[in-house]
């Protein structure tokens, strides 16, 4: 048989076990990177075997290390280290556990290293118990550790000493470190007190809301805050000015650990800065602000009406006959009535708007997102009867009047200057008119100011001869039956003919006349109802809107219980319905109101749900009973299916909240049955029946308890299971 070749040969040997094994060992033990040994558990470790590793580690040779040839590994160990560790090896030893301790030892060079052993107590061939175990370099790591020490200790004798504050807060508003200079500038006794009295950073530190958010923002962009300034309240409720600077830190993922910063306090800068700015665009009469800051405010007056989409109003406001005053009384008495005027200008205006002073006699109003100019009258009016309310200077009672120019972004023009110009002109206009009224740059809207006047006047002759109709609309059931009615107020004027709710109602709202108008509404709704209900075994609800309006009028809690107790209407049938426009100003007034409503015993209904950003919020703190799902939902839901999804997700949210659900706007019978289906209680809109005056409903409920339509559903829709 012919010999096999070198390779097979190797290969038959390994598949025969017969592997060098004390070769690979040896390649292995004296290829590592440190030293592998055996020794004694003498007083000096006389070693029995090391690695070739230990040339390199301690820069002694083998044979000079085994049997302590030439030194003993007891005397290579640091004498500040070889008790300790004597220690710890033979404790784990004792215990039969492994060890490991980190030492010096010193190199034959003269050199201290750092090493760790490893290893384990074991018995020999001949049954003695010795060590086993590797040494390696570990002198770079502990630098490098050092080194880290090192540089936390003076980054925490920085943080410790520095004369402004230094802090890491979590994303969501929590401190997890603060220094000394940051509790002080705070108010606070030390930083832990600092940390244990901020816990939310959003609500308890920032005078200004949303002022944590603007910093997320800009770090969220940017990865960095760079001074970034806040009025803040310190522990004791005052306030000072600072200025943070700051970065995220992140892990090497890229997730968001804390944010990291400084914080100074440049409250005396602050109020420096102020000061001058102060001087340079305010009034010193008045404190208004003067041509240069107006000029400004016009600025970005005109670049938000341009984003929203609303008129921006400037008004040019000139006294009438302030020269004869200030000529007959004298100069001290002139400045007297221009700083009362600049107060009454004041109370005319939202926080929104601005009150300016030109010069001599000259105001300026800026007048921000109005939608109509509807609404821009009804303040200019307020202006007109604020100044000239009677004044008393030397002793003497005067009226002083003023004449309004009117120009509205963007149709009377689009730059500041060509909007002050064209207020002034309207003012002038205004002064040849007769005074002490408002003239608009353009005719059409003089056109349109001279009606809504018009209105205004014959609404309030209206009311005040109960002259206004409520007409009511039919609420029924799945099946049709009529559970209850809505009162809808309807106006038709003997020379105006019939207007429409959706002009005159804004008027009442805006003068007022919305209180007496709810009142007659109320009364003649209630005694309808209770007339109704005499004749009914199942009574009906009536539902009556109340007007954001009322909540600010002090007494609709008393109205409505008076009328109650007037009419003998039951409470639990009566369903008042509200808007979050109710919430838009004074909301915890409002809330409060509902309260009281609620303890009435009245039940209350959120009108055209689904149309405002924030009505799950309402949802969970209002003591509501009815959701009413705004015709916004309803219309097209039967062919669009993105509205009837969200219909659909309304009416679920309202059954998870055992809320009553109402649908408005339901026009055709696909609309129905998918509303019914879905879960609806009642249903209103033209399918069913329009609003009907006092007789013609009378008619129809005489009639029968449900209305027509047909027995069973046509649209295709199948209830869902």
């Amino acid at each position: 048989m012919a010999t096999p070749p070198a390779r097979s040969r190797r290969t038959s040997l390994l598949s025969t076990g017969e592997l060098d094994r004390a070769r690979v060992l040896d390649t292995l033990v004296n290829n590592l990177d440190g030293m592998a040994y055996r020794c004694l558990l003498d007083a000096s470790w006389r070693m029995i075997f090391v690695s070739q590793g230990c040339l390199t580690l301690t820069g002694y040779r083998p044979d000079q290390l085994v049997d302590n040839a030439t030194v003993a590994w007891e005397s290579i160990t640091h004498p500040q280290d070889s008790a300790r560790v004597r220690s710890v090896i033979s404790a784990a030893v004792r215990q039969g556990q492994r060890f490991a301790v980190e030492y010096r030892i010193l190199t034959q060079g003269g050199l201290t290293k750092w090493v760790i052993e490893r290893g384990i107590g074991v018995a020999d061939e001949r049954g003695e118990l010795v060590v086993e175990g590797f040494i390696e370099d570990v002198t770079e790591q502990h630098s490098l550790l050092e080194a880290r020490e090192q540089a936390e200790r003076r980054y925490r004798e920085i943080f410790e000493h520095a004369s402004e504050g230094i802090f890491q807060t979590t994303a969501d508003g929590h401190y997890l470190a603060a220094n000394p200079a940051l509790a002080r500038i705070y108010g606070y006794a030390s930083p832990e007190a600092l940390m244990a009295g901020l816990h939310d950073i959003d609500r308890r530190l920032y005078v200004r809301s949303g002022q944590r958010e603007r910093f997320q923002q800009i770090m969220t962009q940017h990865g960095a805050v760079l001074n970034f300034e806040s009025e803040v309240y310190r522990q004791d409720g005052t306030s000072i000015w600072i200025s943070e600077n700051a970065h995220a830190v992140r892990d090497p993922q890229g997730q968001l650990l804390y944010y990291e910063g400084t914080v100074q306090d440049i409250s005396e800068r602050r109020s420096y800065q102020e000061q001058l700015e102060r001087q340079a665009n305010h009034d010193a009469l008045t404190g208004l602000p003067n041509r240069n800051l107006l000029g400004d405010r016009v600025e970005q007056g005109i670049a938000r009406a341009a984003r929203l989409g609303y008129n921006l109003a400037v008004v040019f406001i000139d006294l009438d006959n302030f020269k004869f005053i200030n000529d007959s009384l004298g100069h001290d008495a002139g400045d007297e009535l221009l700083k009362e005027v600049a107060r009454r200008l004041g109370h005319c205006v939202r926080g929104s708007d601005t009150v300016a002073r030109l010069g001599g006699d000259e105001f300026v109003l800026l007048l921000t997102d109005h939608y109509q100019s509807t609404t821009v009258i009804s303040q200019l009016r307020r202006v007109l009867e604020e100044v000239s309310r009677p004044l008393h200077l030397v002793g003497r009672e005067f009226q002083i009047n003023a004449s309004l120019g009117v120009a509205l972004y963007p149709q009377d023009g689009e730059a500041a200057a060509s909007l002050l110009k064209h207020a002034d002109a309207a003012m002038y206009a205004a002064k040849d008119r007769g005074r002490n009224t408002f003239q608009f740059f353009t005719s059409e809207l003089n056109r349109e100011a001279d009606e809504r006047l018009n209105l205004e006047n014959a609404l309030r002759q209206t009311i005040e001869q109960n002259a206004l109709e409520v007409h009511y609309q039919p609420k029924v059931d799945h099946r049709r039956r009529i559970v209850g009615l809505e009162a809808l107020v309807r106006w038709t004027h003997p020379v105006y003919g019939a207007i429409r709710p959706d002009r005159f109602i804004p008027i009442a709202e805006e003068t007022g006349l919305i209180v007496p108008l709810t009142h007659a509404v109320l009364r003649d709704a209630l005694a309808a109802a209770a007339e109704w209900n005499r004749l009914r075994a199942t009574p009906l609800h009536m539902a009556v809107n109340l007007s954001p309006r009322l909540f600010y009028s002090g007494d609709i809690v008393a109205q409505v219980s008076d009328l109650l107790a007037q009419t003998g209407f039951p409470a639990d049938l009566l369903e008042l319905e509200i808007t979050e426009n109710v919430f838009i100003g004074d909301s915890d007034r409002a809330v409060q109101t509902l309260h009281q409503l609620k303890e009435l015993g009245v039940l209350l209904a959120m009108d055209d749900f689904g149309t405002g950003y924030s009505s799950l919020s309402y949802l969970r703190r209002l003591p509501l009973d009815i959701i009413k799902i705004d015709r916004s939902l309803v219309t097209g839901l039967e062919h669009e299916e993105d509205v009837a999804m969200i219909a659909r997700a309304v009416i679920s949210l309202g059954q998870s909240l055992r809320k009553v659900i109402v649908a408005e706007g339901v026009e055709n019978q696909a609309q129905f049955d998918f509303l019914r289906y879905q879960g609806c209680n009642e249903f209103q809109g033209y399918l069913l029946s329009r609003p009907l005056s006092h007789a013609d409903m009378t008619r129809l409920l005489e009639a029968g308890s449900a209305l027509p339509g047909p027995a069973q559903p046509n649209s295709g829709f199948a209830p869902l299971r």
